[in-house]
């Protein structure tokens, strides 16, 4: 399991920073098609290999480190390609809606898969992965036109790590960059607690009865399309930084309820308001960088941003999962928690991020010119 987990995040985190520089170059519409028939298509070669009767645990191990290639490559390029076709006014709307659907995948794969399971075989779950697949690729193909971003229609000589160094150093020209990031990390990294560590503690705790652990997955994946369309309609505040801080107090406070709470029920209502949280924190989050980053590095800096989020949930583990065997989860529920709070100042005291989150004035045109 650790080596499946292992191959499922390396390679996006190793990638992530040349194909952000891939998706500043090229175009992201066919990056992100190919990156998708990739995948598709090792999954293809796959279910073929298997029905030749070669099952042999290593081919999930290459399989899971193809399909993490394949989402470092898309990764960036999703966040970047959003602003060449969607209104700036409308990015929090599609940001929190598009962070709602990837919820309720969350929910509905694990039961499809199930069911699927239990009335067809591996190689037909995976022919059925590749043919909704290519559906998908054809939607996209068909009925998005997205025309290239500037940079991709230069001719210019390629050289990856010039152009690399220079998405660095246009992050260590900006300061609120920088603390941005900082504090992603460290968000990242304490939220590995309630989303690893929880069902181990609820089998600890309340009992390791399988309906229970599904109860909490549900509960929390069922939060998160409720905050992603809550956002999506809010809007946030007027500056996200205020938004992404509430969040954070909201999601310090709610870890260390789940540290303390005796009573299941309350539990899997903390953990969906919980989720909630999520998308209020990642939605405003997504936005700002959308907003106020020049265009021509945005795949870059969506590259740090990958790298980022695929590092610090495992670095997390690393650093609690021993932990967790020494002292009670409950107690680093409330330890967590409580950082996460007081750190949630960190973004309402910060002038650099709060002028950052601020949005653009809006321009006054004189009536009488």
């Amino acid at each position: 399991m650790t080596i499946y987990i292992l191959c499922g995040f390396i390679p996006t985190f190793i990638l992530s920073p040349f194909a952000g520089v891939w998706a500043d170059r090229y175009d992201r519409k066919k990056l992100i098609i190919i990156s998708d028939g990739s995948i598709a298509f090792v999954t293809l070669i796959l279910a073929i290999v298997f029905m030749l009767g070669y099952n042999s645990l290593w081919l999930m191990f290459l399989v899971a480190a193809i399909r993490a290639v394949g989402t470092g490559v898309q990764t960036p390029s999703v966040g970047a390609i959003l602003p060449q076709f969607v209104p700036e006014d409308k990015l929090t709307k599609v940001n929190g809606f598009n962070g709602s659907i990837q919820a309720l995948v969350m929910l509905l794969a694990p039961m499809a898969s199930g069911a699927l399971l239990g009335l067809a075989t591996i190689e037909i779950i995976f022919f059925i992965d590749v043919v909704t697949a290519a559906i998908a690729i054809f939607i996209f193909i068909v009925f998005l036109k997205i025309p290239a971003h500037k940079k991709a229609k230069e001719k210019e000589p390629i050289s990856y790590f010039d152009d690399l160094k220079k998405g660095f150093t246009y992050i260590s020209q900006h300061a609120f960059l920088k603390k941005f990031f900082l504090f992603f990390a460290l968000f990242f990294i304490l939220a590995s607690v309630p989303s690893f560590l929880t069902p181990l503690q609820v089998a600890r705790s309340f009992g390791d009865d399988v309906w229970r652990l599904t109860a909490i997955e549900v509960a929390f994946s069922i939060g998160m399309m409720i905050g992603g369309v809550s956002i999506a309609t809010w809007g946030g505040f007027k500056n996200k930084i205020h938004t992404m801080t509430l969040a954070s107090l909201m999601f310090g406070v709610l870890t260390v309820g789940l540290g303390v709470i005796p009573n299941f029920v309350i539990y899997l209502v903390v953990m969906g308001i919980t989720g909630i949280t999520m998308p209020i924190f990642s939605t405003p989050s997504t936005t700002l960088l959308q907003e106020k980053i020049e265009p021509d590095y945005l795949g870059r800096v969506f590259g740090v941003v990958a790298m980022i989020s695929t590092s610090m949930m495992p670095l997390g583990m690393l650093i609690f999962g021993p932990i967790a065997d020494v002292i009670a989860i409950e107690w680093l529920l409330i330890g967590t928690g409580i950082f996460m709070f007081i750190a949630g100042f960190f973004l309402i005291g910060s002038k650099t991020l709060v002028e950052a989150g601020q949005p653009k004035p809006i321009a006054v045109t004189d009536g009488n010119a």
